[in-house]
């Protein structure tokens, strides 16, 4: 992963209401456990007219040239139900997605993508569908991690995260990266601990 601070690119607008993460990443295109070769099977039920020749629907977003390369997705509620498939989210990321903003994510999915470099972006319904407005328009996005902002043509919306969450991304941490930067602590309660209660420690 790479530390996300901040992000400055176009955004591809998919305005659907409880985008699965089969329809993310199909179980036909699960054939490893590995997080790479994942790419191509994004949004393939969607992005091909046909499976087998893979050939792509034009007007399908993510075949749009004017979207070639952009690191944020703009979305619908409840994006990433579904099965608790990690792969959906190697897969967002595979294809070059850091953010993700949409008025609400499946908690699961949410906690795949923090742990995996994307940061599941919160707004308000209305605030999300003018981003997928200024999304269609072309306009450069500016997502800021320290500001916890997206800037879009001189407007600028206001989102949170929880702190852990924050510092995961911004340091390109996962769970126990996360958990080594308190060791410290940790050894320090242990060796209280083994003075406290020796017994444990036999």
């Amino acid at each position: 992963m790479k530390p996300l601070i901040r992000i400055s690119s176009r955004a591809v607008p998919l305005m659907r209401e409880n985008i699965d993460t089969d329809a993310i990443i199909p179980s036909r295109e699960m054939r490893s456990v590995s997080k790479s070769g994942l790419a191509d099977g994004l949004f393939a039920g969607w992005r091909y007219l046909d499976q087998k020749s893979r050939e792509p629907d034009p007007d399908f977003v993510l075949n749009q040239r004017r979207y070639s390369g952009a690191k944020i997705l703009v979305s619908g509620n409840n994006f990433g139900c579904g099965s608790s498939r990690e792969h959906a989210v190697w897969a967002l990321a595979e294809y070059g997605f850091r953010a993700i903003i949409a008025p609400s994510f499946a908690p699961i999915f949410r906690g795949n993508c923090i742990q995996n470099g994307i940061a599941p972006v919160v707004l308000d319904a209305e605030d999300v569908r003018d981003l997928a407005i200024q999304a269609e328009a072309g306009r450069e996005f500016a997502l800021d991690m320290n500001l916890m902002t997206v800037t879009v043509g001189g407007r600028v919306y206001a989102f949170s995260i929880e702190d852990e969450a924050r510092t995961m991304l911004m340091e390109a941490l996962d769970l126990i990266e996360l958990t080594r930067k308190s060791i410290r602590v940790i050894e320090a309660f242990r060796a209280e601990q083994k003075r406290r209660r020796p017994w444990l420690y036999v």
